[in-house]
């Protein structure tokens, strides 16, 4: 018998603890910075740099992407209603982190911990984005576990019925699990990207891996966004929606980055 779609019913809640809730979109997120430190830490080995650095990294990290997820949403999504209930911006646990934002307040986070420790900047951003690539994998397997951030109905037969949707009305409809063709194609980009990292033993050209991490992150991402339902209601209607217009400049920014480190390396 062929299979007409996929129903998806898992709560967002792994369990209830006398009102203390651990979800699913915690554990991914947490699991990422886990993973994501361990993969550094063998780069910092590989290449002779404290420890110790790592630890003071992954502290800026945290904090720039959870800021920046959380403002990015904030100021992209939904600008009127948070200036109109400023309290609800602190209350992250609610859901709503923009990975646009997270993609500013990263490398700005990066900056600051690269000037105090005297750092190059492009060094540490073409070792954090291998890991941001993996994040962003567990990021989408979490937000499919919430059943949100889903796509336009399909008649495919990997359509997913996502009984906890919240679009009114047709929750039953098949859609396009756009979770897992972005949370598929970042974790592609993550083996791609350390891949490359250790065929030039750890010597890439300063940029190359950042700007390839844009092209190909923010490059999904426009074109996974065509398929996707709109996550707020001012974006129907548009050409390309507000994900699309602000992957563009990063897409842009990527390919100078990709095309300066070519011309350092090759030589005159």
């Amino acid at each position: 018998m062929l299979i007409s779609s996929i129903t998806w019913n898992p709560g967002p809640e792994i369990f209830n603890f006398w009102g203390f809730a651990i979800r699913w979109y915690g554990l991914f997120f947490a699991i990422s910075f886990f993973f994501g430190y361990l993969i550094m830490q063998k780069f910092f080995k590989k290449e002779g740099v404290p420890i110790p650095l790592l630890d003071e990294l992954t502290t800026y990290m945290i904090v720039g992407t959870i800021v920046g997820a959380r403002l990015g949403h904030v100021f992209f999504y939904e600008p009127a209603w948070y200036l109109a209930h400023p309290i609800k911006i602190l209350e992250v646990w609610e859901g709503g982190l923009a990975s646009h934002g997270a993609a500013i307040a990263i490398p700005l986070s990066v900056l600051i911990f690269a000037r105090i420790r005297k750092k190059p900047f492009l060094w540490v951003m073409d070792r954090v984005v291998i890991t941001v690539a993996l994040a962003g994998f567990m990021i989408r397997m979490g937000n499919l576990m919430n059943s949100e951030i889903y796509g336009l109905p399909t008649s495919l037969p990997w359509g997913f019925r996502f009984l906890h949707s919240t679009t009114p009305a047709d929750g039953l409809l098949p859609r396009h699990p756009t979770q897992i063709y972005e949370g598929l194609s970042y974790l592609l980009i993550f083996f791609l990207l350390w891949w490359y990292y250790y065929k030039k033993d750890g010597k890439p050209a300063p940029g190359f891996i950042f700007g390839t991490f844009l092209v190909l992150v923010f490059g999904m991402r426009f074109l996974i966004e065509f398929i996707k339902e709109p996550q707020v209601g001012f974006e129907r209607g548009m050409i390309l929606n507000m994900g699309q217009l602000l992957s563009i400049p990063l897409i842009v920014a990527g390919l100078i980055l990709i095309y300066l480190a070519r011309r350092k390396s090759t030589p005159a």
